[in-house]
């Protein structure tokens, strides 16, 4: 019965792909609406993931445990579609790809040293969907009111996740909710980016209504309900260390009566929030056991090892392969006590820290180009601050500031940004980035922007 209904989850994937994206196209030249409608479900099924996984690898651990192809993707494939219609050949590659391009080659190369290669395939696939993805969201938002197309998925997105989380919290008793995620820590990187962006437009947006201006209150407050609840103890301080920074580049970008009334809600608020949540998180620092820390070190210290294993060039253990390499019979985990050295089942986690899992896996020269790839769009979302000062976006650039330095910290903890969801978020992102900065040359051109 299970093999039948497993069979036949790829019977309707293959119909909603070979049907789906051809009416699905067709429809969005037709219709706007369907066209809007499919750009925020190519952002909704990066938390809402519903996909199928070809050759399987689900009790290994490892980053990607298969060649995976979903719902996100089948809506990438329409909006590319109609990009190539409505751009056919004057589409062209986002600013800063080329340097996506470099940390790929170089994980591409350490392959070489991959024992298991179908693994490192797993990884590679999913890289090639993330560029895809970013190309096509980088090439389909043209003009300011597809930013604020993104908006609205945001607000909704957060809705859907904040339900999911207070169903989670309430009606199943989870002490640390993961919502739609397949962690917590996935949830709370998810999440502070979008958190910081809907509080960005709260505080920036200068001619924001009554009604409209309650409505983000709503959602911000959602935002920090959904992170709170996963008790996640970085989690927590990062995500108010990025409302800090967007509160700080809000104000040296100008005062005014609403950010400091909106300022003062946002406190009461919060205080609410913490007071009601307050025995739960004072559980979870006071309970967090020593050995969580101790297994991290162990870990990290595993995955330098691996980085630094000249026998291997120094170029690590092969894309993808960290959870084969870090047990038996490889020796890179020796320091690490086993609980049961007789039990053959028994096995070490991944580093949990994506800087260190990249250069165990590729080398550090794979690191330096990653941590180049993220700051040239963290630098050039700089820019676009100042660019656009004064217009209708900047507070998304102010947002993503806040965001992405957060997550950037926050990754030297976590390995998240390899995970599906928050890697399709991260290229959504550096998609915005570098489209705003396209506009804005555009809008030059125009004497739209100074």
């Amino acid at each position: 019965m299970t093999e039948a209904l497993s069979a036949f989850k790829y019977v309707i994937f293959f119909a909603v792909m070979l049907i789906g994206v051809p009416l699905g196209y067709s429809f969005s030249l037709k219709y706007d609406k369907v066209e809007r409608a499919i750009f925020f479900l190519m952002v909704f099924f990066t938390v809402k993931m519903e996909d199928i996984n070809f050759v399987s690898r689900e009790t290994e651990r490892l980053t990607s445990k298969g060649f995976e192809i979903g719902m996100v993707d089948i809506c990438t494939m329409i909006i590319f579609l109609v990009v190539m219609h409505k751009k056919g050949i004057k589409n062209r590659i986002p600013k800063g790809a080329h340097w996506y391009f470099v940390y790929f080659g170089l994980s591409v190369i350490s392959i070489i040293n991959a024992d298991f290669v179908l693994f490192s395939m797993f990884e590679v696939w999913k890289m090639i969907r993330m560029y895809f993805y970013f190309w096509t969201i980088y090439n389909y938002i043209d003009t300011d009111k597809k930013y604020f197309d993104f908006l609205k998925g945001v607000a909704a997105i957060t809705v859907f996740v904040f339900y999911e989380v207070i169903k989670q919290k309430y009606l199943d008793g989870k002490f640390q909710t993961a919502g739609p995620f397949p962690h917590q820590n996935s949830l709370v990187m998810y999440m502070i980016i979008y958190g910081s962006i809907a509080f960005s437009y709260l505080i920036n947006k200068a001619d924001l209504a009554i009604d409209k201006l309650v409505v983000w209150l709503m959602i911000f407050g959602m935002s920090s309900v959904s992170v709170i609840s996963t008790l996640s103890r970085a989690g927590l301080a990062l995500y108010a260390f990025a409302i800090v920074i967007v509160l700080g580049l809000s104000f040296f970008n100008g005062f005014n009566p609403k950010k400091i009334a909106v300022t003062f809600l946002l406190i009461i608020m919060s205080l609410a929030v913490l007071a009601k949540a307050w025995d739960s998180i004072t559980e979870r620092f006071s309970t967090a056991p020593e050995e969580s820390a101790l297994v991290r070190v162990s870990l990290a210290q595993a995955a330098v090892k691996m980085a630094g294993d000249k026998k291997l060039g120094y170029m690590g253990v092969g894309l993808n392969n960290f959870g084969r390499a870090i047990n038996p019979p490889y020796p890179y985990s020796s320091h690490i006590e086993m609980h049961d050295e007789e039990d053959e089942e028994e096995r070490n986690g991944l580093v949990e820290t994506i800087y260190l899992m990249i250069a165990a896996e590729s080398g550090w020269h794979t690191l330096v180009f990653f941590f180049v790839f993220l700051f040239y769009y963290y630098f050039l979302n700089l820019v676009n601050v100042f660019r656009y000062k004064g217009s209708n976006l900047q507070f998304l650039s102010i947002g993503l500031v806040g965001g992405l330095l957060a997550i950037y910290i926050e990754s030297g903890l976590e390995w998240v940004l390899k995970q599906t969801n928050n890697f399709y978020q991260l290229m959504l992102i550096f998609a915005l980035i570098a489209s705003m900065d396209r506009l804005y040359h555009i809008k030059v051109r125009k004497g739209e922007l100074k």
